[in-house]
């Protein structure tokens, strides 16, 4: 059986601003995207992700560290970033993605403090996550999506 890829009405994502990688610093977005992995790792999606967490969370970090306004290391190391088609190998569904979305908050819940998370901008960033996060949904839920 061929499986149907679903396609989401394209979102509107706005980049975060490119001055959290100046405060943070690179260093501080490795370790918190290492940390998100460790979320993901004890989560209902783990089977999604690769069996070395930790290696998949660096090259996620490379993703964030460009994103945030650093150099674009995921490009250098990686190629183009092409997210959602190096996500259709997996089948994300909307529960998917909360649960993904989900992990993520509760890593930034102690962004500011432990990160050096520019408060100020942390709710522009959890926008960002909602509008990237849906361009990857790629299976219709069973509810019809």
């Amino acid at each position: 059986m061929t499986r149907q890829i679903y396609i989401p009405p394209r979102p509107q994502v706005n980049p975060p601003s490119r001055e959290i990688y100046g405060v943070m610093g690179e260093a501080n977005i490795f370790q918190m995207i290492e940390d998100f992995y460790l979320e993901l790792e004890q989560s209902s999606i783990r089977g999604i992700f690769p069996d070395d967490i930790v290696a998949a969370s660096k090259r996620s970090a490379a993703f964030f560290v460009g994103v945030l306004g650093g150099p674009p290391l995921y490009q250098q190391l990686y190629g183009p970033p092409m997210m959602r088609a190096r996500h259709l190998p997996f089948r994300i569904d909307e529960q998917a993605r909360q649960e993904w979305l989900a992990c993520f908050d509760r890593v930034l819940e102690q962004a500011v403090e432990k990160y050096n998370f520019p408060e100020a901008h942390l709710a522009g960033f959890r926008q960002f996550l909602i509008g990237f996060s849906s361009w990857m949904v790629n299976t219709a839920s069973e509810s019809g999506q």
